[in-house]
């Protein structure tokens, strides 16, 4: 792993620890449950995906940078996968997805993808092929 992508992880954290912040505050203020949903799992699931994936991407860019963009699909489709698998059906169990069950995944997951194209947009930029 390179310098800029152990800042990057450190960024990803700090952003991440903040909105679980201000998740958990919106949830205090609403009055509704704080640690339901499992939300702390989804908040360190999406990180530690999102470092593997940053991990196998930087590993990749030397020998086929070609591939960069499919391991950047196939890990979101994986992100996916620890959704149906670890947290769908615990949230489908009254029938239905409440608004903070949908939340408690979807914010740190957006947030995440939303770091993880705008460092690696930045990394392909600089990359001497």
């Amino acid at each position: 792993m390179t310098a800029s992508s152990i800042r990057f992880l450190g960024l990803l954290f700090g952003t991440l620890l903040v909105l679980f912040g201000v998740h958990i505050g919106l949830l205090y203020v609403l009055e509704s449950p704080l640690f339901e949903n499992r939300i702390i799992a989804s908040y360190l699931v999406n990180y530690v995906l999102a470092g593997v994936l940053l991990y196998l991407i930087q590993s990749n860019f030397n020998k086929k940078s070609s591939n960069t963009a499919f391991i950047f699909m196939l890990g979101s489709g994986i992100k996916f996968v620890f959704f149906f698998i670890l947290f769908f059906p615990l949230y489908r169990v009254d029938g239905q997805m409440q608004t903070a069950e949908f939340a408690a995944f979807f914010v740190p997951y957006a947030t995440c993808l939303t770091l993880e194209v705008l460092f690696l947009s930045k990394q392909l930029n600089n990359h001497a092929y």
